[in-house]
């Protein structure tokens, strides 16, 4: 004799299945990716050490933040860069993107030529961008050959920062490069193609056409580029080395984080106060993009 289940069983596996298959990925989440935010967030109000778990000590952090000239150094060469790099990491990209996106032959060296700098170890880019552009390097040796005189790209404040800021464009450009092929692949040809009966040209029908279809695109890489340029330290780190370039002027706040927070006296609850805030920045950054990009489809 076969025995029914009863439906309130039925009821109770099928609601429970959906939650053991995201169990494994709910741990791994919560491990690695909840408990090391909300850790980070108690420490802030600590004065918690590498070598000591700390006290409480309230907004007492944040207050010495705000009289740490480090810690304004490091804020505005951040959001420099964010305000330098950005625009052409949104522009440049979807250009390069037009360029590659008919098929001609040939056209596969150049979509792969164009995406090496994405995969190449930040570390080795790095490194041969000081070797080039050191006082006895590549481009000072070039400019030496015509008879013009050294350019300090690694020793002057300004031209280091913003050396930094190209090395960090020109490796973007192959992953953005990527996204807004995706995009473009699903623009209807039929509004280029009636855009052209009427008489616009290619400019204008890129201005017309192409952008107002894929803003939802350029919102995202904006959003992206804007995150990924606050957050800065590889590129900085490797041409200026740690000290942050000549006296710590191209320090940027995540180099900061590293600096104060590691080593046998690290000051762990300030580097978190810091990352507290590299993260409500980060996060206003991200609405700001967001509500521009909303503003304008209004």
């Amino acid at each position: 004799m076969t025995v029914a289940r009863r439906p309130s069983a039925t009821r109770t596996h099928a609601a429970s299945s959906p939650w053991l298959f995201l169990l494994p990925g709910l741990v791994v989440t919560a491990a690695f990716s909840l408990y090391p935010f909300v850790s980070t967030v108690w420490k802030s109000f600590t004065d918690a050490r590498t070598l000591s778990a700390g006290t409480w000590v309230g907004l007492q952090n944040f207050t010495d933040m705000v009289h740490d000239d480090q810690f304004w150094t490091g804020l505005r060469n951040s959001l420099l860069y964010v305000v330098c790099v950005v625009p052409f990491t949104v522009m440049l990209p979807l250009l390069l993107a037009m360029l590659v996106r008919r098929y001609v032959p040939g056209i596969s060296f150049f979509r792969a030529a164009f995406y090496t700098p994405v995969v190449a170890s930040v570390v080795v880019v790095g490194l041969i961008w000081v070797w080039m552009l050191d006082d006895r390097g590549l481009v000072n040796g070039m400019l030496h050959a015509v008879g013009a005189g050294p350019v300090h790209f690694l020793s002057n404040q300004w031209l280091l920062l913003f050396s930094a800021m190209a090395l960090t464009v020109w490796k973007g450009l192959g992953y953005y490069m990527i996204i807004y092929l995706a995009a473009l692949a699903n623009v209807p040809n039929e509004l280029h193609e009636a855009a052209q009966m009427d008489g616009a040209g290619a400019i204008r029908r890129f201005t017309t056409v192409t952008v107002p279809a894929i803003r939802g695109t350029m919102a995202l890489v904006g959003a992206l580029s804007s995150v990924a340029a606050f957050k800065v330290f590889s590129e900085i780190y490797l041409l200026a080395g740690p000290s942050g370039g000549p006296g710590g002027e191209d320090t940027s706040l995540v180099m900061l984080v590293q600096r104060t927070g590691t080593g046998l006296t690290g000051r762990t609850g300030y580097a978190s106060a810091i990352s507290v805030v590299i993260f409500v920045i980060t996060l206003l950054l991200m609405l700001l993009v967001l509500r521009l990009d909303r503003k304008d489809k209004e």
